[in-house]
This record gives C-alpha cells, sequence and structure tokens, in this order.
C-alpha cells in the first residue's frame, strides 16, 4: 500500500498470516517497529511492523544519482528488497540456500521471505543457515566496546592464520565463536598434532606395499570405514563439526597408537588407508595448506639472513629498554652493536 503521509510504499503484514513465523515466531501483538532507524515516524505506516518497499523521493535528502523514476513515483528500493531483487534475476524465484548472520532472521530474511512470495507465489528458500557471533573473551564484537579485531591484527603469524581457519571450521556454526588467544593456542597446538602424523604417514605410505590387501587390515577394513561414516554422518546433521572433527581425531589416535610400534609391525595397509581418510576430510576442513607468510615475517626472515642472531637480540633489548625509559641501558646496548 502507499502511504499517504510520505508517499512510500509499504508491505502491509496484517495481510499474512506466516509473516514473522517463519523464521522466528513472533507474536503481532507485541511486534516492535523494524525500521533500520529510528528515524522513520511509525505514522507514515499502517502499523509499526510494516516494512518499507519502495522509499519515496525526498528532495534534499536522497541523492539524485541514487534514485529512480518508475510509475509509482521517483525513488530507491527499501533495504529489503535489494536482496530479493539480486536473488530472483540471478538464482530464480526460489533458492536452495541462504546464509546469513543469526542477527538477520528478523526483520531483515522475514520481510525478504514476505515480499519474494508475495510477488512469486513460491517458496523463497528451502533451507537458510544462520550462523553466530565471533565474540571476544565472551562479549560481542564491536568497534563500541574497543574489542573490534581484524583477522590481520588478530593472528599476525602465519600459522596463527591457519589455527584460527580450524578453530571455526570446527566449531558448530549456529552456536557463538569465542575467540581468545587460548583458543587459538589450543588449536595451534592440535594442528600441530595432526601435522606431525600427517607427514609420518606420507613418509610411511610412500612404499607400495603389494603382498598385502585391505582385507588383511583391521584398520582399513573396520576402523576407517566407521570413521568416514561417522564424519559423514555429522556432516548431514546440521553440519556438526565438533563430531566431524572427533572422527578425524580418532583416526589421529590410531595412527599414533600405530607409530608406537616397532616399524616392522606397522600396518601399512591401514595407515595409507588413514592417510586416504584424512584427504577426503580435508575437503571439509581444509586445514592441510601452508599459509603465505605476511610482510613482517618475510622481512625478519631477510634481516635474520642479513644480520646475526646476537646482533638481533641486543636490537630487541635496546627496544625494550628504551620503551622501559632506560637510557643509560639503551645507550651502552646500542654502542656494542655499533
Amino acid at each position: 500500500y502507499k502511504s499517504e503521509v510520505d508517499d512510500s510504499w509499504y508491505y502491509a503484514t496484517d495481510k499474512d498470516d506466516t509473516y514473522g513465523k517463519n523464521l522466528v515466531n513472533l507474536c503481532s501483538d507485541n511486534m516492535e517497529s523494524q525500521e533500520r532507524t529510528n528515524a522513520e515516524d511509525d505514522s507514515v505506516k499502517r502499523n509499526a511492523q510494516d516494512f518499507c518497499l519502495w522509499k519515496a523521493y525526498k528532495d534534499g535528502i536522497d541523492r539524485e544519482d541514487a534514485t529512480w523514476d518508475t510509475p509509482i513515483g521517483r525513488g530507491r528500493p527499501g533495504w529489503h528488497v535489494e536482496c530479493s531483487a539480486m536473488s530472483r534475476v540471478y538464482l530464480g524465484d526460489t533458492i536452495d540456500v541462504h546464509c546469513g548472520g543469526i542477527d538477520l532472521k528478523f526483520p531483515h530474511h522475514e520481510n525478504e521471505i514476505a515480499q519474494s512470495e508475495g510477488a512469486t507465489g513460491k517458496p523463497f528458500c528451502n533451507c537458510w543457515i544462520h550462523n553466530g557471533f565471533v565474540n571476544i573473551d565472551n562479549e560481542k564484537m564491536s568497534k563500541s566496546k574497543g574489542n573490534f579485531l581484524t583477522l590481520r591484527k588478530a593472528c599476525v603469524k602465519a600459522e596463527e592464520v591457519r589455527a584460527y581457519r580450524y578453530l571455526v571450521v570446527g566449531s558448530q556454526y549456529r552456536n557463538p565463536l569465542n575467540f581468545t588467544p587460548q583458543a587459538v593456542k589450543g588449536s595451534q597446538k592440535a594442528l600441530k598434532r595432526i601435522d606431525r602424523v600427517r607427514q609420518q604417514l606420507n613418509e610411511i605410505t610412500a612404499v607400495e606395499d603389494e603382498d598385502e590387501t585391505t582385507t588383511s587390515s583391521p584398520i582399513a577394513k573396520y576402523i576407517v570405514p566407521r570413521e568416514l561414516s561417522n564424519f559423514e554422518t555429522a556432516l548431514l546433521d546440521d553440519l556438526s563439526m565438533p563430531r566431524a572433527s572427533a572422527s578425524l581425531f580418532a583416526l589421529i589416535k590410531i595412527a599414533e597408537k600405530e607409530f608406537k610400534k616397532e616399524s616392522d609391525q606397522y600396518d601399512t595397509i591401514g595407515l595409507k588407508a588413514i592417510n586416504d581418510a584424512l584427504t577426503k576430510m580435508d575437503l571439509v576442513f581444509g586445514i592441510f595448506y601452508d599459509v603465505p607468510l605476511s610482510e613482517d615475517e618475510k622481512n625478519n626472515i631477510e634481516i635474520s639472513l642479513i644480520i646475526p642472531v646476537d646482533v638481533i637480540s641486543l636490537i630487541h633489548d635496546r627496544q625494550a629498554a628504551k620503551e622501559s625509559q632506560n637510557w643509560d641501558l639503551a645507550d651502552s646496548i646500542r654502542q656494542q652493536i655499533t
């Protein structure tokens, strides 16, 4: 309907019995205004929960190059319309998967459903996936709290970047992810353990053993198929990555147990099966790769190749002395360097 107050067009939510009940369960009696900001006066709408489909042009407020002339007047699309429009143009009336942060369930995604299905008469999306927030020490990350971190700042070293990836991909996506230095170190420790086993597996299985078959190996015949099945079952259960990680580490433990034997007693067929299974699992985890070094790490390597280690140590000591305003010590160290 067209507002008689500001000439904008709004979606009448009271005409849609399913509104607010697709992704959330809202009671229409206590729905609050869902406009993106509080600047909009609810008096321009019939109901506070109605949302804008087409915002009428306001002289002196709207940009000329961001508004268009249409049969329903000059203006611009409402916040939610752009997503429905792009989705329909590029993916069709019904899409398979729609992702987003959990905070977008309402009003944004509910409004997408309402306007899209209202326009086409067809289901808008078959599967919704909403991820939890990344928290810093159990607090929501935000600039106003001063705890906003970029990946480059939070993970300075290449190994930390890979550890963060494992931390994220190994968690349940719907739940909040608590980012702490301890969590990253825990992921680093887990990856070092995986890498160590992976290296041993690659070395041991590099030589083909034609005398043995899968049926002669309990690991290859029973354990690996079981863990691969558990892994796939976990993925099918709402991407339960913690359970998928448990299957990966079950194989890591089996390999570690095998490595404790004398080398001529290794179940090489079983170890090869484990290695192949880890490779298959990594199609999901994506953790078996080398992270490119940061510029600082590259520079440090270049410096270490040119400057002796003892001099680099003195440079760090002098910097620490300067930061603590111990000028005598800083001067003394400078003399040692020169």
